[in-house]
């Protein structure tokens, strides 16, 4: 397996496991980066053909989706929902991808995602008929208060139900404004996991540095799972 990253490439330490970073006083922007060693699948993203339904402006979800770690905390380009609180976003990648967990950076307040359904390899999916189709993983999408830092979530996925994908659809079921907010909002979106290619290519181990832990949340979300995954054409 290869791990992907985003402009962050470093050529040692990458022993492909999560590590540890603790925080210090006049800490560099560099220091953010460089200490800890995380998988990023930003480079294994077939991004030309990302596309989501019902956003009020056209690409919104793929800007959201390419923006780089340093831009995480970016609240522009946002992706908003149209007529109502749903978004269906289908992210295929360039190659056999094992999912580890999804990042989120959303709105501190009831435009938030709060349900997110995955499903794993259906390119078929539409609002016609996402609600009758079993999702591969479900999950509960914790709020991040108003007051404090700007977080970005970091939320695992059960991976032995994500070994073989290649390609996820995203369904944003609802927000946490309990029918108050007429749309759904999010500023980033990243994937973490290890990436296989395909084909005759050798494979280029890369690796992203991690973030500092005051930008990533240690909020455990709620998670709701199936015991089968989903796949399709």
């Amino acid at each position: 397996m290869s791990h992907c990253h985003d402009e962050h490439t470093h050529g040692s330490g990458g022993d492909g496991h999560d590590h540890s970073h603790h925080d210090h006083a006049g800490h560099s922007h560099d220091d953010d980066v460089t200490p800890a060693i995380q998988s990023s699948l930003y480079n294994c993203i077939d991004f030309d053909a990302v596309s989501t339904l019902n956003e009020t402006e056209q690409d919104a979800g793929r800007k959201i989706l390419r923006k780089t770690w340093d831009e995480r905390l970016s609240t522009d380009p946002e992706l908003e929902s149209d007529s109502d609180q749903e978004l269906l976003m289908y992210i295929p990648f360039a190659g056999i991808v094992r999912l580890h967990s999804i990042l989120i950076y959303a709105p501190p307040d009831g435009t938030a995602p709060r349900t997110l359904k995955i499903f794993v390899n259906r390119n078929d999916l539409d609002f016609s008929s996402v609600s009758d189709t079993r999702p591969t993983f479900t999950i509960d999408v914790p709020l991040v208060p108003a007051s404090g830092s700007p977080e970005v979530i970091d939320i695992p996925v059960k991976r032995s139900l994500f070994n073989n994908v290649r390609s996820l659809t995203l369904f944003f079921e609802d927000n946490h404004s309990d029918g108050e907010e007429e749309t759904t909002k999010l500023w980033y979106l990243g994937l973490k996991g290890d990436f296989m290619k395909v084909g005759r290519e050798p494979i280029i181990t890369l690796y992203e540095a991690a973030a500092n832990p005051k930008d990533h949340t240690n909020l455990v979300p709620g998670e709701k799972f199936s015991n089968e995954s989903s796949f399709g054409a």
